[in-house]
């Protein structure tokens, strides 16, 4: 994933759990990362409670409990690992058990769980060894699964918003030109991740789905998310306003507002009986 050159050299494209400077920039607001940032289907929380033994979840890189809190809505016990300790803080405030770790070092103490999850958050874990952590905390039938959304803002939206990097973040990698489709860049994302699994013991072959979903935006409701996103994440407010001023023109210029289409992908293992 990209980062700002000129604070930390870029780790190679296929290494972001490296950049932890990165990894651990998203609880400088973690508020907003809280309101802004979207659920997740909840035909994808019932698959994964479905799928697996028992209720008991652990919820890597869980954040501010976004998806935890969906689990213990449908009835589950959750744990949150999370290296973030503003980001920590938050989900316990709203009810979520949390502890302060990245998942390669977190002290599992001998427990065990039924699931382990990780909503938007595995591409920050060794590719290695977070398969093998995941393998030894799970019980017999116990499941893998990795989850993120996948979208592309609107053309026009989106070239002005890569024009405004080119300008602020000129080294970052998308300012370089049109990015690709975000199923594309995903697809090969979840194809490492599948690749990972299928080269740890104790996991059957894992299996892909996909949940397709809209949501609307308005102006006001993007330029929410948008800080929430990596490249933004630390960026200077003089920097970040004139990145959002651009995007909102940008809006402006469509109608004020824009409907988002979302793909949620995720790979799923489950471990040896």
């Amino acid at each position: 994933m990209p980062t700002i050159a000129q604070e930390q050299p870029e780790p190679p494209r296929n290494e972001p759990h490296k950049a932890r400077q990165m990894a651990e920039s998203f609880g400088v607001d973690a508020e907003r990362y809280d309101r802004a940032r979207p659920e997740y289907p909840d035909t994808l929380v019932r698959q994964i409670i479905a799928d697996s033994p028992g209720r008991d979840i652990l919820d890597v890189g869980c954040g501010t409990g976004i998806e935890a809190r969906q689990f213990l809505a449908a009835g589950c016990t959750v744990l949150g690992v999370e290296p973030d300790a503003r980001m920590a803080e938050f989900a316990r405030r709203t009810g979520v058990e949390v502890e302060v770790a990245t998942f390669e070092e977190w002290d599992a103490a001998g427990r065990t769980f039924d699931a382990v999850v990780a909503g938007q958050s595995w591409h920050w874990v060794d590719p290695v060894a977070g398969p093998a952590k995941a393998a030894r905390v799970l019980r017999p039938g116990g499941l893998l699964a990795v989850f993120a959304h996948a979208y592309d803002m609107p053309p026009s939206v989106a070239e002005a918003y890569a024009a405004a990097l080119r300008k602020v973040v000129p080294d970052s990698p998308l300012s370089a030109g049109p990015p690709k489709p975000a199923q594309e860049l995903y697809q090969t994302m979840f194809a490492t991740f599948a690749d990972g699994i299928r080269k740890t013991s104790g996991f059957g072959e894992p299996e892909e789905r996909r949940y397709d979903w809209e949501r609307h935006y308005s102006r006001d409701e993007w330029l929410d998310l948008l800080p929430t996103t990596g490249v933004l994440t630390r960026l200077p407010a003089d920097k970040l306003a004139e990145v959002l001023e651009e995007v909102g023109a940008a809006i402006d210029a469509i109608g004020g507002g824009f409907t988002m289409t979302y793909t949620t992908m995720a790979i799923t293992a489950s471990a040896d009986g």
